[in-house]
């Protein structure tokens, strides 16, 4: 299921803050401590549905979804996530509107996304034609991804060893201290039992954290046992201990779970927080906006004043807001673009801006073309307030204009300079004769 304009579509009332089912119905109630037991490790199909207790469209869907549990019984297994309470782990499957259900199938590192209806009827008929493409699999010889044995030893389902870095004494200095990414180390003992049971969790998160962070968390492994400078410099007193490393900053202990769902949230957490802020694009052309905006759950697009009205300093302390508002909310992955009023007139008929004058601001959801208008001020309190309003629900919106991203036109790009007024071309008065003027004017 696609997720839907941040939680715009969602009702704007908090009716609970309590989970929407309860352990009578046959919806099972899932969290980041039972997840990775009862859906990864599982060899039975799930849907799982991720909601928040404060969510209209969820709390429509409960009847509907307990009803498809109760008829699945025995048959699929049928769960829900409480993703406002247990955000790490609606952020490591992707969530980031409400409801979202997911199928987790063969492969449960790579659930499916649910396109169907939403009565229960709906939602029967996709997990049985899930299941019946599951079981023509395993006819066929395709093995599943649920088969743990296969998960500790490394197979393409649960990890590759390869990808926990094998830390000494001889490598950790330059690898971890001196290099630029954040790292999770265990310190761990061959002999211990507890060591043992976390290493084919630490293996399928480390290849996980890989692939979803491109490189920018590692996650390594000492032998305390052998590298016992290393244990001494950083107090390992008990195995497995793990720590993490961030660059310039005294090591951190980790304090979470042993789970990989556990380790995985905790490495998406780290990065966020190390990543850079996204890019503030000015729109040059069609091209710009449509990659910028497609492919996320929320675009923000400034419309600033003409260069002649703020000159450069001015233009630039605009941008600055924007910059910092984008750090601020850089885990939300929101795309940020900005443009001179005039630039782009019919992106802003389309978004009615201009009533307000400029500066201006609109927040747009590409996939659902709805959009928000800021109504406060162009400053940091004011764009914090209106985009938090979005995140969390608050806020008026309405439907793109023609319902699909306008025509872009493609102009230059600004040159960081202050505007220049149009040269007027020289009058020569030399051949007028002003004394006849003035006879004529009298």
């Amino acid at each position: 299921m696609r997720a839907f304009f941040g939680v715009l579509a969602c009702s704007l009332t908090v009716l609970s803050v309590n989970g929407l089912y309860s352990a009578s119905d046959d919806v099972v109630e899932l969290n980041p401590s039972n997840f990775n037991r009862e859906v990864v490790q599982s060899d039975s199909l799930w849907l799982v549905e991720f909601y928040a207790p404060w969510c209209g469209h969820c709390q429509s869907l409960v009847p509907e979804w307990k009803k498809a549990a109760t008829a699945l019984k025995g048959v699929v297994k049928v769960g829900a996530v409480d993703a406002d309470q247990h955000k790490s782990l609606g952020g490591q499957y992707g969530v980031r509107g409400f409801p979202t259900i997911k199928i987790f199938g063969a492969n449960k590192h790579k659930p499916e996304d649910y396109q169907g209806g939403r009565s229960s009827q709906a939602i029967v008929e996709a997990a049985l034609n899930a299941a019946r493409s599951l079981v023509k699999d395993r006819l066929s010889g395709k093995s599943g991804s649920s088969d743990y044995s296969r998960q500790s030893s490394g197979g393409s389902s649960g990890g590759s060893k390869k990808d926990v870095v094998e830390l000494t004494d001889d490598n950790f200095d330059r690898m971890v201290l001196d290099g630029d990414a954040v790292w999770m180390v265990e310190f761990f003992a061959p002999w211990c039992g507890h060591c043992k049971n976390l290493e084919p969790e630490w293996t399928a998160a480390a290849s996980q954290v890989k692939e979803q962070t491109g490189g920018r968390v590692k996650l390594g492994a000492v032998d305390a046992t052998v590298h016992q400078g290393l244990a001494s410099r950083y107090g390992i007193k008990g195995f497995p201990t793990i720590k993490i490393f961030r660059k310039g900053e005294e090591p951190e202990d980790y304090q979470g779970g042993r789970t990989r769902s556990d380790i995985i949230a905790r490495a998406i957490d780290l990065f966020s927080d190390n990543a850079p802020p996204p890019e503030l694009l000015e729109i040059l052309n069609e091209d710009i906006l449509k990659k910028t905006c497609e492919d996320r759950q929320l675009c923000v697009i400034a419309v600033l004043p003409h260069i002649l009205d703020t000159g450069a300093a001015g233009r630039n302390a605009y941008l600055e807001v924007m910059m910092k508002m984008a750090e601020k909310y850089k885990k939300k992955m929101w795309g940020w673009l900005w443009t001179e009023s005039g630039a782009q007139m019919e992106l802003e008929a389309s978004l009615g801006i201009g009533g307000f004058g400029y500066p201006a601001m609109a927040a747009i959801n590409a996939r659902k073309m709805k959009f928000a208008l800021l109504k406060g001020s162009f400053s940091e309190t004011g764009i914090y307030e209106f985009l938090r309003d979005l995140s969390v629900g608050r806020g008026s919106t309405a439907t793109i204009t023609g319902g699909a991203l306008p025509k872009i036109n493609t102009v230059e790009a600004w040159d960081g300079k202050d505007g220049v007024l149009p040269v007027e071309d020289d009058i020569d008065l030399s051949d007028v004769d002003l004394d006849d003027l003035d006879k004529d004017e009298l």
